[in-house]
């Protein structure tokens, strides 16, 4: 750290090594990594494989949609998990609770590569799927905050934006990554192909090539852990550890004096996330690959097209979070939103041309959008609220946005289209979802810039909502 206050305490955002500093953005982008991608393989397997290996008693068309409700179950349990981390991390700091949860979630997708399927364990293969899918949940609902808070703690204030997208890049990582060795998985190991009557279980895929990528894990959460435990805590919160000022009840307080605060944030990310679950969740390949769907393209391709759009999303994701340094955040959510609306408009436009050339014009579109609405999430969080409740406000604002964006945007999806064999309900649905996300937006003021440290509670507890008083 570079300097001092005038009581002795060391100020916010200031970091005096270059060396520091990368190793805090390396930290929080290959933590996000490991963390989503163990997300995204399951929410990949449950759009292609788990239908037929766990559910496949009830009935074809019911299994697909409780395959896609196992993605969203975990959603349900990220509360429990940003009440844990948000506690926690506003009492023993944010470096433990991000060691913690990639751990956790490190251990649940390992178990599912090794999981017996229905065929071999009966009732409970279902059973236990779905429990390793919540112990997922628990542990998505602690990383994000901490993760965040390290990177916008960490950062000079006039580049917030950019260090808050680097665990927001993590995300499309995750997905690049979870698609690219999906995709390299079934090409080794190929499933069924489009037209073929072969049952999914009788191919090297459906048989345990799937499992790979699960399985693969392991290494990824080794070199994880070792680049997070290197990292330094949050200054923020050692100056509260310093001052002695840590909230008994971090959470109650939160709920008691900033509850709309939280209702408000958390639909700024729903709209946002309830669209980006169409690629994340599953949906899309589900839509795109369904060998009796109005499009059947190769699994294997489909892949491909969805590790490119995570390119994209990368870079808009990191735009997004850099230009909200210069436009302010909530200038950017407003372009990103109507960007985005233009992308859910041209999704299903795009994708039911039937060609891998429109598929991937279709998600490339939509990422410009998704980024524009991610990039900037953690600094704007970040700035939201007090430091003494920060990782508690940001982790349930997070966890309550996810269940009522993405969480089922996918098995909603689904039985839009099985109840009306149209898509077009589906692109009402999303764009509902967006505009939600900007009334919230247009809800907040800009607090851009705003001093993060623990010295200016006061300023940091006014609320930001238009027409509301101070908390």
């Amino acid at each position: 750290m570079s300097g001092q206050t005038h009581d002795g305490f060391t100020p916010t955002g200031t970091i005096a090594k270059p060396a520091d500093r990368r190793r805090v953005v390396i930290a929080t982008v290959v933590g996000t990594t490991v963390e989503w991608y163990d997300f995204f393989i399951y929410a990949f397997a449950a759009a292609t494989v788990f239908a037929a290996l766990f559910f496949e008693p009830m009935g074809e068309e019911f299994a697909q949609i409780v395959s896609f409700f196992s993605v969203g179950v975990s959603f349900l349990f990220r509360p429990l998990g940003a009440f844990l981390a948000g506690h926690f991390g506003d009492k023993i700091g944010r470096r433990p609770m991000l060691v913690i949860t990639l751990l956790l979630m490190g251990a649940a997708t390992t178990l599912v590569g090794v999981l017996p399927t229905h065929a071999l364990l009966g009732v409970w293969a279902p059973i236990l799927l779905i429990l390793l899918r919540v112990i997922q949940g628990i542990s998505a609902g602690g990383e994000w905050g901490g993760a965040v808070l390290m990177a916008v703690e960490h950062a000079p204030k006039h580049k917030r934006g950019l260090f808050g997208a680097s665990p927001q890049i993590g995300v499309p990582i995750g997905l690049l990554l979870a698609s690219m060795v999906l995709a390299l998985t079934e090409m080794i190991f190929p499933g069924p192909k489009p037209g073929s009557d072969v049952a999914l279980a009788d191919t090297p895929f459906g048989q345990w090539g799937w499992r790979i990528p699960f399985l693969l894990s392991v290494v990824l959460i080794v070199v994880g852990y070792w680049v997070r435990r290197r990292v330094s805590e949050s200054p923020v919160f050692t100056e509260i550890a310093e001052r002695k000022k840590e909230t008994r009840m971090p959470i109650v307080q939160l709920l008691r004096h900033h509850l709309p605060l939280v209702i408000v944030a958390a639909l700024v990310f729903a709209g946002n996330n309830a669209v980006g679950y169409m690629t994340t969740g599953g949906y899309v390949q589900h839509y795109a690959t369904d060998p009796k769907g109005p499009i059947a393209l190769d699994t294997g391709a489909v892949f491909w097209v969805v590790a490119l759009s995570g390119v994209t999303w990368l870079f808009f994701t990191w735009f997004g979070g850099w230009i909200s340094d210069k436009l302010g955040r909530r200038t950017t959510y407003i372009i990103g939103w109507v960007l985005q609306l233009v992308g859910v408009f041209l999704l299903f436009f795009l994708t039911n041309l039937g060609t891998l050339a429109s598929l991937t014009a279709a998600l490339v579109i939509l990422t410009i959008g998704l980024g524009f609405t991610y990039g900037p999430q953690a600094a704007l969080y970040a700035e939201l609220f007090p430091a003494s409740i920060r990782f508690s406000g940001v982790s349930i604002s997070y966890a309550i946005g996810a269940i009522v964006g993405g969480a089922f945007s996918p098995m909603i999806a689904q039985a839009i289209f099985q109840s009306t064999r149209s898509t077009t309900g589906i692109t009402w649905y999303l764009a509902g979802m967006t505009v939600i996300g900007l009334i919230a937006t247009l809800l907040l003021r800009d607090r851009t810039g705003i001093p993060l440290g623990p010295e200016h509670e006061e300023e940091q507890a006014k609320s930001p909502i238009h027409g509301a008083s101070k908390a």
